[in-house]
């Protein structure tokens, strides 16, 4: 009976060690409805898409095939617009340039918008941005205009490598515009101007990356714990969606936290 027993747990824990090392390619596309009266009734079904820790380097982790078959699966969504939350490399100035290389070539119509995360290497990527068709928003803000309508976009500095210049970011949004907040990190949102920001989108954390079957993690490089480790979150009217991310750092594995695409699908009401 105990060999049987002995035998029933290592065959379940081989089972769970092969599933966390094919669970990171298999990209989930999330689907989150975003609806608020302040949506601009020309932006009402717009589609923005977010996505966010690529890490891109060698094998086994996220490389550069890896990278050009996420551009061509987001591609084929057709977004309106397509906002990268940062953390393109792990900390590695080699796999810069080829990184935003592949990630150039997303396209949507209302552009493509960045800022970067912890693990990237700043002059380096900021210079490698500068050759594509991606606009970086890190500290500063802009409004997209679509038929006579605005709103506005803007994003921060990682709440760990750099400064937050929110009011750059916000300008002179007001409470009436809908507003959209990038921010790498999910622990700024307790500091969001909520009276202005009606949306805050953030990686990071992986989803946990390794979790306790998708309920909580022991681990999501947040001071919040599992608060902000993923999905939509709510909080005095403004509204955060964090995302898993779509490579993985430390390891190649996830456990019941799959890589995401974020489809945000706006919704005037």
């Amino acid at each position: 009976m105990l060999k049987k027993i002995g035998l029933a747990i290592i065959i379940i824990i081989t089972s769970f060690m092969i599933y966390s090392l094919i669970e990171p390619y298999w990209i989930q596309i999330e689907e989150v409805m975003i609806e608020s009266n302040q949506i601009p009734a020309q932006f009402d079904g717009k589609k923005i898409i977010f996505i966010s820790d690529v890490h891109m380097g060698s094998w086994p982790f996220f490389d550069q095939e890896r990278t050009q078959d996420l551009v061509n699966e987001v591609n084929g969504l057709h977004p309106d617009m397509i906002l990268l939350g940062g953390d393109y490399v792990s900390d590695e100035p080699l796999y810069v340039n080829s990184s935003f290389t592949e990630l150039s070539k997303l396209k949507a119509p209302l552009g493509v918008y960045c800022v970067l995360g912890n693990n990237d290497p700043r002059n380096e990527s900021l210079e490698a941005i500068k050759n594509t068709n991606i606009t970086y928003i890190g500290n500063t803000g802009l409004w997209i205009e679509y038929q006579g309508a605005k709103v506005r976009i803007g994003g921060v500095g990682d709440i760990q490598t750099d400064t937050q210049d929110q009011d750059s970011a916000v300008g002179n949004a007001n409470k009436n515009d809908f507003m959209l907040l990038l921010s790498h990190n999910p622990d700024f949102f307790p500091l969001a101007d909520k009276s202005k920001v009606d949306l805050m989108l953030s990686g990071h954390t992986h989803g946990g990356q390794i979790t306790f079957f998708g309920i909580w993690a022991p681990y999501t490089h947040s001071q919040y714990g599992n608060k902000y480790r993923t999905g939509v979150i709510k909080e005095n009217n403004s509204t955060m969606v964090v995302s898993n991310g779509i490579g993985t750092i430390t390891l190649p594995m996830r456990f019941f936290a799959r890589p995401q695409i974020v489809v945000i699908d706006l919704k005037r009401t």
